[in-house]
């Protein structure tokens, strides 16, 4: 399988990106490596020793720092592992399993035999969600909670909108990056463009090479055997995996479906702002300490 980045270079931009979200954080945070069949998996840690666990799975292209920059609140209450996802982030070996079967979710099994956790909360954001459905057919009685935000792996959205809105954009941005190819590939995808994933998404988009596999859809018998509630959150204007669909279908692959919420004027990357960031936290909380 090819490399998931273009050389030694483009992996030392993202590591320095990697740093710079990681320093954004409030909260102490440590770093810590376990080993998976797949290799050697990155996890930051954080949160009050003790208090309940939670995994938390990044989207593509990311980090665990860039989603614990945005689920930041969770850290007052949970002991966070926020994974990094092999094949999309730069922290863990670069393995890219397929996305058509339950590598993943073999794999992120493993992860949690390193971090000695026989049963944890999962959240997974798009990328990560998808990954958190694999770890739900494969291993479902790891789960205690399961929260998807925005997941791939349920619904796929219009081929032809996905084309125009995003994929268009992104290759033109790849052949000759400027500033305002940039701004037309975040338009349809940030909800709030910022001073840091704007230019983020620039450097990853310049520094992956890109993953251009679909995730397969989940089949509700894959799911039979899961017994954690589970919440699903999807956004009203994304593009990829549009928001009433993906409520819409919930009810049909997860038989132990504890909720569903559209979050309105949202695009695939939610809200950045602190506002947002406590609402999500306190809605994911509330959902997980119900237990």
């Amino acid at each position: 399988m090819k490399s998931a980045f273009r050389g030694e270079q483009a992996k030392a931009v993202l590591l320095q990106w990697f740093d710079r979200f990681r320093e954004r954080l409030e909260v102490p945070t440590e770093s810590r490596w376990v080993k998976t069949r797949l290799g050697d998996t990155h996890v930051l840690v954080g949160g009050p020793e003790g208090a309940p666990p939670v995994v938390v799975l990044h989207g593509a292209m990311a980090s665990s720092a860039h989603v614990l920059r945005e689920l930041e609140p969770l850290l007052e209450r949970f002991r966070v592992h926020a994974v990094d996802v092999i094949g999309q982030s730069v922290k863990s070996v670069d393995a890219r399993p397929s996305v058509s079967n339950n590598e993943y979710g073999e794999w992120l099994s493993d992860v949690l035999d390193g971090l000695s956790l026989k049963r944890t909360h999962v959240v997974g954001v798009s990328w990560g969600g998808f990954v958190s459905i694999r770890l739900a057919a494969f291993a479902p009685e790891r789960i205690d909670r399961l929260v998807l935000l925005v997941p791939a792996g349920v619904v796929r959205g219009s081929s032809w909108e996905g084309f125009t809105k995003i994929g268009l954009p992104m290759m033109l941005y790849r052949l000759s990056p400027s500033e305002r190819r940039l701004k037309a590939f975040v338009r349809h995808l940030l909800t709030t463009p910022d001073d840091d994933w704007v230019p983020y998404l620039g450097d990853a988009l310049r520094s992956f090479n890109m993953d251009m596999r679909v995730p397969a859809l989940a089949k509700p018998e894959e799911l039979e055997g899961l017994k954690a509630p589970t919440l699903v959150l999807g956004a009203d204007t994304d593009v990829s995996f549009p928001g009433q669909q993906l409520l819409a279908r919930a009810p049909e692959l997860f038989p132990t479906l504890a909720g569903t919420e559209l979050i309105e004027n949202c695009r695939h990357c939610p809200p950045t702002t602190d506002a947002f960031r406590r609402w999500l936290s306190e809605r994911i909380s509330g959902f997980l300490l119900a237990s």
